[in-house]
């Protein structure tokens, strides 16, 4: 029903002129900052932010609805008109594809549900709304926000609920023009596959999967930065975020100062309550997540070493929590998917294999993030010619991509792009559309 409305409201929709569009989602954004406290509290609640990554989220979310705002006005406001060779007018300009359907990750149940939502809408297309499982009350605020925005109810759906039973339908029906999705790559070739077995219109899927991340760090750089970033990297938002460092390969030079130092900042971490501002890691997600990363620290006691864990007081036993774990392996191989949560795996390199080393990081397929400590401006160079991230950061830690100023997406099993937060994301939900006048006597 839901999809059969969409449908029906969508060619209206995106008639609307894309600056009403823009500002309803402007009046959206200003609503979320009017209701700050609820947003955050449900973050902290219900996904297990601490407050700083809340707010952090919260403000990520406005800085989306404001941005595809903007482009939208850009891009959609006007039809560009292009003489042509013979005297006839040609006049081009982006329309919306149809029904986009947006399925959004637990990890940002604000931000990244938001900013998929946002641009559908602001490209001129209708949506159904597949909030994850597990946070579907942060994004049924986020809605009810943007409903009361003005943004018309027979436009944005929302469908909370299980995946296979509502995004599988959804995304197997032809009337649905388009999905946006984030979430693992196993899930991502499961829609591609269904969409590309659909009859009717063949569809668009824009995916943002997950990531082997690697830091690399050469023996020049400086080893109280390098764990400064790494631990935040690795450990912030409890390891759940899908840019989160997961390899950190140090230079064999430096490597047992720079373990030294990360197991004595490891211990000054707060693991806990997620609402106290004191803590620094938050929960799992839930006992799943859980018991897949006890699963890997168990395996992995017979394939590499575990160095060194955080330790968990007794207000932790009650919950979902994991102790930020730092293991040490001698091969990538070891690895055999993305673990999404607080592990950072060592490895050691020599100085001369570094080339190797990253070509063995790009081999596993996956390009999000990467990083690069070092104070020789010819290796960052070098690096960001043959590193296969979609981001890379060069002396900083590697997550927290900042809408309209870093563009975040990858390449390869981390996504198909365009980059979410950049200026080639909306056209990617639009169709376009030239028409050919020629003027007779």
């Amino acid at each position: 029903a839901a999809l059969a409305a969409a449908v029906r409201s969508q060619a209206s929709w995106d008639r609307t002129p894309a600056g009403e569009r823009a500002r309803l989602l402007n009046k959206a954004a200003n609503l979320f900052e009017d209701h700050q406290a609820e947003l955050l509290a449900l973050c902290i609640k219900e996904a297990g932010k601490t407050l700083p990554d809340a707010v952090a989220e919260l403000r990520e979310a406005v800085d989306f609805l404001r941005y595809y705002a903007a482009e939208a006005k850009g891009l959609f406001g006007d039809v560009i008109e292009m003489p042509g060779p013979t005297g006839e007018l040609n006049t081009y300009g982006l329309r919306g594809r149809g029904v986009f359907l947006c399925i959004s990750p637990w990890n940002f149940p604000l931000a990244i549900f938001t900013g998929q939502v946002a641009a559908a809408l602001a490209s001129g297309n209708a949506v159904l709304a597949k909030p994850a499982e597990q946070t579907p009350l942060v994004a049924y605020r986020a809605v009810q926000l943007m409903l009361e925005a003005g943004i018309p109810p027979e436009v944005l759906h929302f469908l909370p609920g299980d995946g296979a039973t509502i995004g599988g339908r959804a995304v197997a029906d032809p009337r649905t023009a388009g999905v946006a999705f984030t979430g693992s790559t196993e899930t991502a070739r499961l829609i591609n596959k269904t969409l590309a077995g659909r009859d009717g219109p063949i569809g668009v899927l824009i995916a943002e999967t997950g990531g082997q991340n690697a830091m690399f760090v050469d023996s020049s750089a400086l080893p109280e930065q390098v764990v400064l970033d790494s631990v935040y990297s690795a450990f912030n938002s409890a390891g759940q975020r899908c840019s989160a460092l997961r390899i950190l390969c140090v230079q064999k030079d430096i490597a047992p100062r720079v373990i030294d130092l990360l197991k004595g900042h490891m211990d000054e971490l707060d693991v806990g309550d997620p609402a106290q501002l004191s803590t620094d890691v938050g929960p799992a997600i839930d006992e799943d997540a859980r018991e897949m990363l006890d699963a890997h620290v168990r395996r992995l006691k017979t394939d590499a070493s575990i160095i060194h864990r955080c330790a968990l007081t007794r207000e932790t036993e009650a919950g979902t929590f994991f102790a930020p774990t730092l293991v040490e392996i001698d091969r990538f191989d070891v690895l055999q998917r993305e673990v999404f949560g607080p592990v950072m795996h060592v490895y050691r390199y020599d100085s001369k294999d570094l080339a190797r080393t990253l070509e063995a990081i790009n081999n596993t397929g996956y390009g999000l993030t990467m990083g690069l400590h070092s104070r020789i401006d010819s290796r960052a160079g070098k690096l960001a010619e043959l590193s296969g991230a979609g981001n890379l950061y060069i002396n900083r830690n590697i997550i927290g991509a900042v809408v309209g100023v870093q563009p975040f997406g990858g390449r390869g099993l981390s996504g198909t792009g365009p980059k979410a937060g950049g200026p080639h994301y909306l056209p990617r939900f639009a169709s376009e559309c030239t028409v050919c006048l020629l003027y007779t006597s």
